[in-house]
């Protein structure tokens, strides 16, 4: 049995700023400067998300202000320069919008960022609604878990299970998220497996895997 893995669901923000397709230039520079945020979705209707606006977005207009491109530049930078020149959301967000479900994994959602070189994600339900947004901190709550938690989850969800039997024999120690695997057990085919399964477990950092068959040194 594999540990339960955390879901996006699990670590997203569920409070979300969001502007309309409407919204204008300041009004969006505004929103991101009071709440503290470099992207903010784009919703319309009941929080269906049409595109996403970031700083980068936003800064085309900076970086175009007094600088007047050549007819092939101005070709190769067609997107670019049409925001810089745009003034609502609408005009200046990215779409379609790099989205995730609230269902995915976290290293679902680490790819997706990283891929699409963004640094968080609308979360959004069916129909494409609005239900929070993941940031590159968030995937890394998991971290936080407190020792014990980490200690009894590997105890239960990995030890128990493989080691029935030898459950007592094997010691389980946690110390910043660096977890230690210790003791006898009656299966040596079954180390590697446990040593991978505590791995996986969300939060844990490393595994030590001091594990011995029963009978040996």
């Amino acid at each position: 049995m594999t540990p339960q893995p955390f879901t996006v669901a699990d670590v997203m923000t569920r409070k979300v700023v969001a502007v309309q397709p409407g919204a204008e230039f300041k009004e969006i520079v505004a929103a991101m400067e009071r709440w503290k945020v470099t992207a903010v979705p784009v919703i319309e209707g009941e929080g269906r998300v049409v595109g996403v606006v970031s700083e980068a977005d936003l800064l085309l207009k900076e970086e175009f202000h007094d600088h007047r491109l050549g007819l092939v530049e101005q070709m190769r930078r067609l997107d670019a320069t049409a925001k810089a020149g745009s003034r609502r959301a609408e005009d200046l967000m990215t779409s379609p919008a790099v989205t995730v479900a609230p269902e995915a994994s976290l290293p679902q959602a680490a790819r997706l960022m990283a891929s699409h070189q963004v640094k968080r994600l609308p979360v959004v339900g069916l129909g494409g609604t609005i239900q929070g947004i993941v940031s590159r901190s968030d995937l890394l709550k998991v971290f936080l878990r407190p020792d014990e938690d980490l200690a009894a989850e590997v105890r239960r969800d990995v030890v128990e299970h493989l080691f029935p039997l030898s459950q007592r024999r094997v010691d389980v120690r946690v110390e910043a998220g660096v977890v230690t695997l210790a003791g006898e057990v009656r299966d040596s085919a079954l180390i590697p497996l446990a040593a991978r399964l505590a791995r996986a477990v969300e939060g844990v950092v490393d595994v030590r895997c001091e594990l011995t068959t029963l009978g040996r040194t």
